[in-house]
């Protein structure tokens, strides 16, 4: 859970983000991974706590504004179950065939990388577009933001291993936002 303490640590302190490991595919020019990463926090936060696109969010605080939530439970296809947006997203995975590094991340083991090539199988094009236009960076940038901040942030959200109740998951989402600074 380095990576993400250490974002949030950044966010809500103001301190200087250092730069981030360089990746292969991450170009010089642009925004550092770091600040890429800051921009799609909220984004996912978001998709955690949707609720589907006919049910109220009972806590709208860490979104980024303008339904959201909403939203993006509609790029994830909606749903109904007792975990929300992690459950839907968790089974977006699953069906995409990447179900064995989604339940790394809930586990209490190592989480296992998930390439940003295989986000676009979860996603779809569309929806990663959407998701990069509401963090406001590139297409590129946001599947290789996700890549590694999806783990982070789906191993925080589940503490001992199990997808937590709706309330659960609300309030663990509502924790990370405040850190970010956005309640």
């Amino acid at each position: 859970m380095g990576l993400l303490d250490d974002l949030l640590g950044q966010l809500a302190g103001g301190a200087p983000q250092r730069p981030a490991a360089p990746t292969n595919t991450q170009q010089s020019a642009g925004p550092g991974m770091g600040t890429i990463m800051a921009a799609l926090l909220p984004v996912v936060l978001a998709m955690l706590q949707s609720r589907g696109s006919g049910a109220p969010q009972a806590n709208a605080r860490a979104s980024t504004g303008g339904g959201l939530g909403d939203i993006l439970g509609q790029v994830l296809g909606g749903g109904t179950s007792s975990g929300g947006g992690l459950a839907d997203l968790l089974t977006r995975f699953q069906a995409a065939g990447f179900g064995e590094q989604a339940s790394s991340w809930v586990g209490t083991g190592q989480n296992q990388p998930i390439s940003p090539d295989a986000l676009e199988q979860v996603f779809g094009r569309g929806g990663l577009a959407e998701i990069a236009r509401r963090a406001g960076v590139s297409e590129q940038d946001a599947t290789q933001g996700l890549s590694r901040l999806m783990p982070e942030v789906v191993d925080r959200v589940t503490p001992g291993g199990q997808v937590p109740s709706a309330d659960s998951l609300l309030a663990s989402v509502d924790a990370i936002a405040r850190r970010l600074g956005t309640t």
